[in-house]
């Protein structure tokens, strides 16, 4: 299997990459063709990409390699080839979000993001496929269809930025462009066996990737990459970070730089299971390997955990999630939700009707909710006095099989034989991202069960400590190997 250490140039990190574009030994040119060979190849079969702009892709490429030729470089992503989840706004393109009723949302402007890969020299070729409304960790919708995770074609990639993780493992590109409220940067990486970073809130705008209509950004929602390596995260953080609009007059980005480079000179606390949901043995298992792994090359590991009651910290997470998401719901939804609200204070503990009531609740209400993550948010930093980061998975599971059957609500997968709602699995989603903190997820091995799927661990940093949490997964990643790439798609 191909790894980190691949020759094929469209397997390779992207920095490397890069690096062989500036320096003549691959043009522009043959690195868009060889993904889009590899999409050719490839595509049919996990339908990750589902809208193309190979045209200009390819005039672009070309402009690239005259401008080298001309002894100009464009940026830190000179000639990359790469695609971006469909919700971003790309001229020309649609953002449906994988709504029907958002089929003709074409737009007439670039989100910031996208913008500022273009500006880093990247070629984007193609957008990626997400679920309806960007709300599962499958990635199927009734406009472009079903996206199968390479590993398993049987199994789902991850949601919501699932055709990004997919795109990334099979190499038909080199670098992604993804966001996170629920996981939905991480999930894919663990599930697709790549790297991904949820940045900490705010410090990526979110400028062009938004509902049509909406003119401000999502409480816990994130932008961020999705990559091959480590080193790609770092690149991708120093071109997408920065303030854009009212607070460009005044704000500037000056993250912590990281120069420790050994495994031992970071303390880290690791939490592997919790009480709150049922976890995967197989997949524990693998972690606790990587974990192992670590501490024999070094690492100062040990278990620990902030001082959280993590029963009443994960409803605190539900309700402010869901909160956000349903300010995003149309009348009819909305209005559906208020009239089963009251399930929830006369004491149903289901899913369902936590949603409705998080949809529905006061402002009063949901600023105390507010309130008790800011007291989460402290004892966070109570932990990071003592621990400079923290290990823990992402899912219940290694990537579990398509189901479209029923609402997201009802939906099970398996744990060690049990049938347990795929939405327990948000525990881990909102672990970090409820309280703004970055998360990083590094490929950490793959399962001994037999099914030999991909686990991802994610590395939980301080508040702004994005660039801590990366270098550690550089480290992971010089430990443990990085990047393998599913077997098939060599």
């Amino acid at each position: 299997m191909t790894g980190a250490n691949s020759t094929d140039p469209n397997l390779l990190p992207a920095v490397e990459l890069a690096s062989l574009i500036r320096q003549g030994r691959v043009s522009a040119v043959e690195a868009l063709e060889g993904a889009i060979s590899r999409y050719e190849r490839f595509n049919p079969a996990v339908n990750a990409v589902i809208v193309t702009k190979v045209d200009e892709a390819r005039q672009r490429a070309a402009e690239a390699d005259a401008a080298l030729a001309a002894g100009q470089c464009w940026g830190l992503l000179h000639g990359v080839p790469m695609t971006i989840k469909e919700a971003f706004d790309w001229v020309g393109t649609p953002s449906t979000w994988g709504n029907p009723a958002w089929a003709d949302n074409v737009a007439d402007t670039d989100a910031v993001t996208v913008t500022r890969y273009l500006d880093a020299g990247a070629v984007i070729w193609g957008k990626t496929n997400v679920p309806l409304m960007l709300g599962d960790w499958q990635s199927f919708n009734d406009i472009y269809g079903c996206t199968n995770n390479p590993w398993d074609l049987t199994r789902v990639p991850g949601g919501s930025s699932g055709g990004s993780a997919v795109s990334l493992a099979t190499g038909m590109a080199s670098m992604e462009l993804g966001s996170d409220i629920g996981a939905s940067i991480r999930n894919p990486a663990h599930y697709c066996g790549v790297f991904g970073h949820k940045p900490t809130y705010g410090l990526v705008p979110d400028v062009g990737h938004a509902v049509p209509g909406a003119l401000v950004g999502s409480d816990i929602a994130v932008c961020g990459p999705l990559a091959r390596s480590a080193a790609d995260l770092d690149v991708a953080l120093d071109v997408l970070a920065g303030p854009h609009g009212f607070d460009a007059a005044g704000y500037a980005v000056a993250l912590q730089p990281e120069h420790r480079d050994t495994l031992g000179a970071f303390r880290v606390g690791v939490m592997l299971d919790t009480p709150v949901i049922r976890n995967s043995t197989a997949m524990i298992d693998t972690l606790q390997r990587a974990v192992d792994a670590l501490a024999a090359a070094g690492a100062d590991v040990s278990e620990a955990t902030p001082d959280i009651d993590q029963h009443e910290f994960n409803e605190n997470y539900l309700m402010l999630l869901r909160a956000a998401t349903g300010a995003l719901a149309d009348d009819a939804l909305w209005n559906e939700a208020q009239s089963r609200a009251h399930r929830y204070n006369d004491g149903e503990g289901d899913y369902q009707s936590l949603v409705d009531y998080a949809m529905t609740m006061s402002h009063r209400e949901w600023y105390a909710h507010h309130n008790k993550r800011e007291g989460y948010r402290q004892a966070w930093a109570r932990f990071f006095d003592d621990y400079d980061l923290l290990l823990c998975p992402i899912a219940a599971s290694a990537a579990f099989v398509h189901d479209h059957t029923g609402t997201r609500p009802t939906r099970t997968i398996d744990i060690d034989g049990h049938q347990e709602l795929g939405v327990d699995q948000l525990f881990w989603a909102g672990w970090s991202c409820s309280v703004y903190l970055p998360g990083t997820v590094a490929p950490a091995g793959l399962t001994a069960d037999g099914l030999d799927l991909p686990v991802g661990i994610q590395i939980v940093a301080p508040h702004l400590g994005d660039r801590r949490g990366i270098r550690y997964a550089s480290l992971i990643e010089r430990t443990l190997g990085g990047f393998v790439s599913p077997p098939g798609y060599e």
